[in-house]
């Protein structure tokens, strides 16, 4: 093989490597937001059907078990949290891998795109600016 269509080669072959990486972790994302609009509809459920002082049968992989409806909320909420932390992980590391495929491509850089919103400190410094 000539040295023009090894380069060409190894061109395709690392943009197609890191086009790959993006769609998985976008897949990643959309699979751990699935599960948390699950957690988010059983806490839902869980407010609005039961006493607190009642148990009620949760799923463990293959088993249901019966545990006190706070304590069951108590567990959802912290893979609500758990959750939250591993998608925001994720949406990061997804700019960095876009960037990175665009780079390779020879695409400039998506203008807006590195973005990220005010603190709640940001928000009251900017609010007491405007209320003067």
């Amino acid at each position: 093989m000539d040295p023009v269509s090894q380069r060409i080669l190894e061109y395709l072959t690392e943009v197609e490597a890191a086009a790959e990486e993006v769609l998985t972790t976008k897949q990643q994302i959309v699979d751990l937001d699935t599960k948390r609009n699950r957690n988010r509809e059983a806490l839902n459920a869980l407010k609005h059907e039961m006493s607190d002082s009642e148990k009620v049968m949760v799923c463990f992989g293959n088993m249901f078990i019966k545990l006190p409806k706070l304590k069951t909320s108590e567990m959802i909420q912290k893979d609500q949290e758990q959750l939250d932390k591993e998608i925001n992980d994720l949406r990061k590391v997804l700019k960095a891998k876009v960037n990175h495929l665009n780079e390779i491509q020879g695409k400039p850089e998506l203008r807006g795109y590195n973005l990220s919103p005010l603190s709640s400190d940001e928000l009251k410094a900017i609010s007491s600016l405007f209320k003067t």
